[in-house]
């Protein structure tokens, strides 16, 4: 018999907050749960990002300028958020908004091209 089946009860593997945990110390409990409860934050963030990202695109495809801009800002607002509560790295945030600003340039930019006078 080894020393943890005589000195310890252990439980192999327990359900906390919904999910399975291999952990019998309490502190370590506490961080399972704690985790748990900011994996789901985040995923809430990354998932309103990635639609707030999606509507901008759909609304340059549609080629609307102005609904495009109003998707833009709420969008750079919502990133802005990500990051600044670490659900999003700093260069990914800005990365995005870099990307969604090209695309909206890119459909602002052949409607304001005028042919140059000589």
């Amino acid at each position: 018999m080894r020393c943890s089946d005589k000195c310890y009860n252990f439980t192999a593997v327990r359900v906390v907050a919904g999910v399975t945990c291999v952990a019998n110390i309490k502190s370590a409990i506490k961080r399972v749960k704690i985790a748990e409860r900011n994996r789901l934050r985040n995923k809430a963030y990354k998932s309103a990002v990635k639609t707030l990202i999606k509507k901008c695109l759909l609304a340059v495809q549609a080629g609307e300028a102005a609904q495009g801009e109003a998707a833009l800002r709420l969008a750079y607002s919502k990133i802005d958020k990500a990051v600044k509560r670490g659900v999003l790295h700093p260069n990914n945030g800005a990365r995005k908004k870099s990307r969604l600003a090209r695309k909206l340039k890119q459909l602002e930019a052949p409607a304001q091209t005028v042919a140059p006078s000589a």
